[in-house]
């Protein structure tokens, strides 16, 4: 099969075509041909070993010490069920699926296994596969830390920080799902797009600071990594949730030993990949609730194109590569 992988770490040339043999499912396994993958923070990381401060010796251990662990990248795909091992009972060949393979990776070639049992979810009709890509990263994640971490519910004041990416954008189409009132920041070239996604108001932080509004917010979530519990308690209601989904080790240490006076809470934390959460999405992919933005798309072949466009701060949402034209 034809895969992008890289044997070490560093910027987006490192990442080379290859020919590879095409894994056979094990009892237990689905092998999907894949249609889309994309670019995520966590194929980012994962490529450049850029970890937040204080997290660099946790990246070489996850990664790999010396060189990648796990050459082909792709945290979440989509595709067509090509065969099934023995024992699998939830899929047969020609389903469309999403997947979210997580750390494991994968998503970089025109295969992957996966286990039944791991986070895969039929496909919502409605969407195409290219955006069923893009469903499990910030999906996945926005759900963990809004509905799981901080409980939120109908009447809910968040602040989304951050709300022109991957996480933010689906954290602002699923604060309107809860039934919450969201407000967004992005720059000034984003604001239109945080709107469209059904903000009820959106922030020019280069003009206003979002940490200046008293009270204003049950919820915070911060995924641009700038926000710190000392900054933003005056802005939570007491009782107020900071969710921290970008954050390096010292911002998260300060949540720990910060005094959280009013009930006010801060977490930091991991989104599990879950096949539950995927089908919630799912779901609500398909009542026309969640869809995700998709900015750019490249062919596989331009996976190192694809990489370099994610670090521009032009991106908005999701960068998907494709490797299925039909």
């Amino acid at each position: 099969m034809q895969a992008i992988a890289y044997s070490s770490y560093g910027p987006p040339e490192v990442l080379r075509p290859v020919t590879l043999p095409r894994p056979e499912p094990k009892p237990g396994e689905v092998l999907v041909r894949i249609h889309a993958t994309s670019v995520t923070s966590g194929d980012y990381r994962a490529r450049s070993l850029d970890m937040p401060p204080g997290f660099g010796p946790v990246g070489r251990l996850v990664f790999g010490l010396f060189r990648p662990r796990r050459q082909v990248l792709g945290t979440e795909f989509s595709g067509v069920v090509e065969a099934v091992g023995s024992d699998v009972t939830r899929f047969a060949p020609g389903d469309r699926v999403f997947a979210y393979p997580g750390a494991t990776f994968g998503g970089y070639a025109d295969h992957a296994v996966i286990a039944e049992t791991a986070a895969i979810a039929h496909a919502p009709e409605n969407l195409g596969l290219d955006e069923a890509a893009a469903i499990p990263f910030g999906g996945a994640t926005a759900l963990s830390f809004l509905r799981d971490k901080a409980g939120i519910k109908p009447g809910d004041r968040v602040l989304v920080i951050g709300a022109a990416g991957s996480v933010g954008s689906a954290a602002i189409q699923l604060g309107k799902a809860f039934g919450a009132d969201v407000t967004g920041t992005a720059s000034p070239a984003k604001l239109d797009m945080v709107l469209g996604l059904g903000a009820d108001r959106v922030i020019d932080h280069k003009q206003e600071d979002p940490a200046a509004a008293p009270g204003a917010y049950d919820i915070i979530l911060d995924t641009s990594g700038t926000a710190t519990y000392a900054r933003y308690a005056a802005a939570l209601k007491p009782g107020g949730q900071l969710l921290l989904v970008s954050a390096n080790l010292w911002q998260l240490l300060a949540t720990l030993f910060a005094r959280k006076t009013g009930g006010r809470k801060a977490y930091g934390g991991y989104a599990p990949e879950r096949a539950e959460d995927l089908r919630f999405l799912a779901d609500l992919a398909a009542s026309g609730r969640f869809r995700p933005f998709i900015d750019k798309r490249f062919p596989l072949d331009q996976a190192a194109a694809a990489h370099r466009y994610f670090q521009s701060p032009a991106r908005k949402g999701n960068v998907v590569i494709t490797l299925d034209p039909a």
